[in-house]
């Protein structure tokens, strides 16, 4: 891939995985299938497998970011240790790749859990099992949360392409 395909797909990844993510919610699934749909090597067992990581897990917001969370999968999908070699050493590149990638989000959200970016994005945390508050929640953040999502994804393809 030439450096100008290169930055094509990346602004390519960030429009599609903040459109999903505007559209649809459920960051961790839009990171995921934005990957599957341009670079490939995640699977839709994987994709679905993430739902429940959105907000924080289980909408408590309590943990990592959903959107990190999809990036953290995708880098483990493409660098993580497979299931028969778990014998085999730690594969510290993945961690070292899934690092890397927290402290960037870190330094460019100023957090890293769902309520800690609800706190940056709009100023107070919001419970998203009350409807009120989930719909506040939605119309004070923006579009912060795709943005989230659409970066992580462009950070995914500059780490993995």
């Amino acid at each position: 891939m030439t450096p100008e395909e290169k930055q094509k797909l990346i602004e390519q990844v960030y429009e599609k995985a903040a459109k999903y993510e505007y559209d649809y919610g459920c960051c961790p699934q839009c990171v995921l299938a934005t990957l599957q749909e341009t670079v490939g090597g995640i699977d839709d067992a994987t994709i679905k497998a993430v739902h429940g990581l959105s907000g924080g897990g289980g909408l408590m917001a309590e943990g990592t970011c959903g959107a990190l969370t999809g990036g953290l999968v995708a880098l483990s999908a493409k660098y993580g240790r497979d299931r028969d070699k778990l014998d085999k050493g730690r594969y510290i590149n993945n961690f070292k790749k899934c690092k890397e990638l927290v402290e960037r989000f870190r330094t460019e959200f100023g957090g890293v859990t769902c309520t800690q970016l609800q706190e940056q994005f709009t100023g107070r945390t919001y419970d998203m099992w009350k409807a009120d508050e989930y719909k506040a929640f939605s119309d004070a953040r923006g579009y912060k949360c795709a943005d989230a999502t659409g970066k992580v994804t462009q950070w995914v393809i500059e780490m993995t392409t």
